[in-house]
């Protein structure tokens, strides 16, 4: 996996400044994500690759289903990726651009998990807090698990704050363990 990451990278770099220096991120995440749609539908994940759809075939396909939904420009990239014969990786790519976007726009996705609903003045509340600790705009996905018993679990990309009663239960376990 972490070759298809490294193969994914320049195409992943290039879409991003291209995007940025003509002021178009949001619409390359609707093309990228319209492309990741395609290439990974069974029926034409199947004629990736397959000896008998030549690349340009695909390419032709692609960009004549995605139409205008991807653009001139998609459909150019469409033909680069089929030519060199990456089609499969505009799912790590888009994975990609959108942590470049992401990272150049200051902002970070958060989930959050309580263990029973928050009302919306502590939400802006603790949507505040988690901003100004990550020093980013946060955009916050909440969500609602009873096992966690009392309290709540944080996730921005690789930290996670654990707050939760079951969390601090399976600690002390551990600990007692040892």
């Amino acid at each position: 996996m972490a070759e298809l990451q490294t193969l994914a990278r320049p195409y992943a770099k290039a879409v991003f400044e291209l995007a940025r220096e003509s002021g178009s991120l949001k619409a390359w995440t609707d093309r990228l994500a319209a492309l990741s749609a395609a290439v990974t539908a069974p029926d034409v994940a199947a004629m990736i690759g397959h000896p008998k759809v030549t690349r340009q075939a695909l390419a032709d396909a692609l960009s004549a289903s995605l139409g205008e939904s991807i653009g001139r420009e998609g459909q150019g990239f469409v033909r680069l990726l089929a030519e060199n014969g990456r089609l499969k990786l505009v799912p790590l790519i888009a994975e990609q651009f959108e942590a470049l976007r992401a990272e150049a726009e200051t902002r970070v996705d958060v989930e959050i998990t309580s263990a029973a609903s928050v009302p919306d003045a502590q939400q802006a509340q603790l949507a505040k807090a988690v901003g100004s600790r990550l020093n980013r705009q946060v955009a916050i996905d909440w969500k609602v698990d009873e096992s966690l018993i009392a309290g709540a679990v944080i996730r921005a990309g690789d930290l996670v704050i654990d707050g939760s009663v079951s969390g601090e239960l399976e600690r002390l376990k551990s600990s007692l363990e040892k």
